[in-house]
């Protein structure tokens, strides 16, 4: 394949990208595109005003154009999210899927531990330490992030062992908020720790039994409708 092909089929690829996320969108917001268009239309109605009364219009008109661009991008981005939660929000292994949105610097780990009613243990390796996010029923969810959290801290070396319910009930994370929950932790490792906890972490994975996610519908990946809107 020839060299410049490949850009002709990353921008194939992306245009592709955002005619699902904007169709995913659309499923749960009809009125999405014309909120768009009003909004591009919008600001470069303002832009246009300007220039006829301070001119030069010429100079303003781009400009408009430029920022409406930007602003209905920005809101498109937000919606595109709000979508995707939405369509995995009830789904066994839904916080599994808004954690693998974290970036550089964390290590998410789905379905660690996972029993016959659904309840699982997703996790997050990060500065903050190991973070055990469970989801399902929450008495039963607790307890298995109980016997998770003796387990790891058995091979922490002393690096903290959070534990987080997600969900919608007192004391729970809504997905929605988990990342931004889990990212916001108070950093207590540096880089070098964290590669060494790591390979510890490795050594407990390899004695437990492999546990498959329940069967189901598998949620839509966050991931890729974000990585439309930056273009990636």
């Amino acid at each position: 394949m020839a060299k410049n092909d490949a850009p002709e089929e990353k921008k194939t690829g992306r245009l592709k990208q955002i005619a699902s996320a904007y169709k995913l969108t659309k499923k749960s917001d009809p009125t999405v595109g014309l909120v768009l268009a009003g909004i591009f239309l919008g600001i470069v109605a303002v832009f246009v005003v300007v220039g006829l009364l301070v001119g030069p219009l010429m100079v303003w008109i781009p400009l408009g154009v430029a920022l409406g661009f930007l602003a209905a991008t920005i809101i498109f981005g937000r919606k595109v999210e709000k979508a995707a939660y939405s369509q995995i929000e009830g789904q066994a292994g839904a916080a599994a899927s808004a954690l693998q949105t974290l970036r550089r610097g964390w290590t998410v780990t789905p379905a660690v531990a996972v029993t016959k009613n659904a309840d699982i243990v997703h996790r997050v390796v990060g500065r903050p330490g190991i973070v055990l996010v469970g989801e399902g029923q929450a008495s039963r969810v607790k307890n298995l992030l109980a016997a998770e959290g003796k387990k790891h801290n058995r091979v922490a070396g002393g690096a903290p062992v959070i534990q987080i319910v997600a969900g919608q009930g007192e004391d729970e994370i809504d997905i929605r908020k988990l990342t931004k929950h889990v990212m916001k932790l108070p950093q207590a490792l540096q880089p070098s720790e964290i590669t060494d906890l790591l390979q510890r972490l490795k050594a407990l994975d390899a004695v437990r039994p492999q546990v498959p996610m329940p069967k189901g519908p598998v949620p839509t990946s966050l991931k890729g409708a974000r990585q439309a809107m930056k273009g990636r």
